[in-house]
């Protein structure tokens, strides 16, 4: 499995390869998140994890895009960003974005509002918010991320995101997402003929200039 680890930080996901922009950290790949595309050719991932990344970055829907682009189809991604209500979330200047638990629904064309922002698609496959510690201690999380186990009972977050979420606050929003890609066996067959290839210049294991 090929895995890359965007905005890694100093706290490198175990077997992947790092890509973050600032040379102190313990990436493979420097490279601004702001500018793209990223170094890496179409398809070039089973899995892509981003912690606490998504927030800071200039354009929500471009970095997206981006990890779409360079994830194998069927490939998932990981993230794991502030819940919105975070009470620490204004304690970091360089923060830019809030998510809630249906942030991502634009990249489903089931659950999307607006079908004309993005053609880019993401199946869902599991979604957990963390909440601060009194209310894990007292079973609130429990409650919130039932629909996990059992869809019908969905209505118990969105209960608690439109109502209850300012009460007992969010602290951590865990997305993962199967990349969805037309004609993806096509795509990922390609995929594999250009690896076979040999890697391209500026290899993911050579530390490049942002």
């Amino acid at each position: 499995m090929k895995i890359l680890d965007v905005g890694c930080g100093a706290n490198k996901y175990e077997g992947a390869i790092g890509l973050d922009n600032n040379p102190r950290t313990a990436a493979d790949v420097i490279h601004d998140l702001g500018q793209l595309p990223y170094p890496f050719r179409d398809n070039e991932f089973d899995l892509i994890v981003s912690r606490h990344v998504v927030e800071h970055v200039p354009d929500v829907m471009a970095f997206i895009g981006e990890l779409h682009r360079i994830t194998k189809p069927g490939g998932r991604i990981r993230l794991v960003t502030p819940h919105y209500t975070n009470p620490d979330w204004p304690t970091d200047p360089t923060h830019r974005n809030h998510f809630n638990s249906y942030s991502f629904n634009t990249f489903m064309p089931e659950r999307q509002v607006f079908d004309f922002y993005t053609e880019i698609q993401l199946r869902p496959v599991g979604t957990y918010v963390s909440l601060l510690s009194l209310w894990k201690a007292l079973g609130i999380e429990f409650i919130v991320n039932l629909d996990q186990k059992s869809p019908g009972l969905r209505f118990l977050r969105k209960f608690w995101e439109h109502y209850l979420s300012y009460i007992f606050r969010g602290k951590e929003l865990h997305f993962e997402f199967e990349v969805v890609k037309n004609g993806g066996r096509l795509a990922a067959a390609v995929g594999s003929q250009e690896r076979d290839a040999g890697p391209p210049s500026g290899s993911q294991q050579t530390k490049i200039g942002a």
